[in-house]
């Protein structure tokens, strides 16, 4: 009987710190998804989840985005690179800063 409560006391440990470790990493992700700058710009490449899309942009959650540095991201944005276009005279500083933090954001 002390093992079958110590088992089940494991289990919902375990399972709380899977649903707060899910949840933090759903709102991440619901932050630049629900960004309007997103949906206006980004999402009909990058998808309404930042996942990429077939012959659209990449995903916004790969290990190559990781892998980039918040200049490289904030360059690509403002500049644009192979098939995305430049943002530069679109969107802000602050907005381009914003979209750069928040995809940082999904990849922690």
């Amino acid at each position: 009987m002390k093992a079958y409560r110590s088992t089940i006391a494991f289990l919902f440990f375990f399972l709380s710190v899977a649903t707060i470790a899910l949840s933090a990493q759903t709102a991440s992700n619901a932050s630049l998804t629900a960004n309007p700058i997103f949906q206006k710009n980004c999402a009909k490449c990058h998808g309404k989840t930042a996942e990429g899309r077939h012959f659209g942009g990449p995903s916004l959650t790969s290990d190559k985005t990781t892998a980039a540095s918040d200049d490289d991201l904030r360059n690509i944005i403002t500049n644009g690179k192979g098939r995305m276009p430049k943002y530069a005279s679109k969107l802000t500083p602050e907005e381009i800063d914003t979209l750069v933090e928040q995809i940082k954001s999904l990849n922690k």
